[in-house]
């Protein structure tokens, strides 16, 4: 049985590790504020846009292609953009993201090229043996669109100059605080919106389709690929904010279970050294009886 001192000792190292827990909470929980405030307000914008692009992609061009990241061809190589934290220490999150992404690559008939962005995934997929063709780690947080612009543009040039035929996107979606999805989605080609969607909205193009769309096309794909990194991100800092809390409320009752039992430790070794004075008092008086 531990004794009172190895107890004793638990306790403080318990107590220690809680207090750095409560003080990574509060760190992810002021990160969690920011990031989300950035990505509930520019989840509209980004919203929009993707459904203007997916309209403009449905509009006749008299059979020819409106744009070259709109074209459709047979895929031979696809190209999936991971987005994944920097670091640990938010649960389950990073391990839900890449399952994602390796339920992907394994339904993939075709060769399957990786550019990461964060460690996590960049380490998984060393690991795991898959084609890591680009990797971008240390993003910072709410980064401006500057830093994200050349990702995107890698993106894009690959698949304009067809190294990739296809690109997607494997991110988590930052839902509220407790809930962040894993999803999976395409990039390019943009595909078209469904006709019964295009029933339903109403754009004046002008001065027409090719020329709106030549505008807006690149700069709005990087929007999505920014969109979804500060989802990531959002996702991230509230992830850890929850799993902080459960280790500093679970180093709080390890505490106490660790004070209980030390209290008993110190009982039992009081009552035993009782006994024992107990005993020696009671031996002498019958020595002393016994020598009269």
């Amino acid at each position: 049985m531990a004794t009172a001192r190895d107890i004793r000792r638990r306790i403080r190292s318990v107590t220690n590790i809680g207090q750095v827990t409560r003080a990574m909470e509060a760190v992810s929980a002021s990160k969690m504020r920011r990031a989300q405030q950035m990505v509930l307000a520019s989840r509209p914008y980004a919203d929009r846009a993707w459904e203007l692009l997916t309209y403009l992609a449905s509009q006749p061009a008299a059979g020819k292609v409106l744009h070259p990241l709109l074209e459709e061809r047979e895929i031979r190589n696809t190209g999936l953009l991971l987005i994944t934290p920097d670091r640990g220490l938010c649960g389950g999150l990073p391990t839900n993201v890449l399952r994602e992404a390796v339920s992907f690559v394994d339904r993939q008939p075709n060769p399957v090229r990786i550019v990461t962005i964060g460690r996590k995934g960049s380490s998984f997929m060393h690991r795991y043996g898959g084609d890591i063709s680009a990797d971008f780690s240390g993003i910072p947080d709410l980064p401006p669109m500057t830093d994200i612009t050349p990702i995107a543009y890698l993106v894009i040039e690959d698949f304009l100059n067809g190294t990739f035929d296809q690109v997607c996107m494997v991110y988590t979606q930052f839902v509220n605080t407790m809930i962040q999805r894993p999803v999976t989605r395409q990039l390019l080609p943009i595909e078209p919106a469904a006709a019964e969607a295009t029933r339903t909205l109403s754009y004046t193009i002008e001065p027409d389709p090719e020329t709106v769309i030549g505008e807006v096309l690149e700069g709005f794909t990087v929007l999505q690929i920014y969109q979804a990194i500060l989802d990531g991100q959002a996702s991230e800092h509230s992830a850890r904010m929850v799993a902080m809390r459960a280790a500093s409320e679970n180093a709080e009752g390890l505490a106490e279970d660790l004070t209980l039992s030390y209290n008993r430790a110190r009982q039992e070794a009081i009552t035993k050294e009782l006994l024992d004075i107990a005993g020696g008092a009671e031996a002498l008086a019958q020595a002393r009886a016994a020598a009269r």
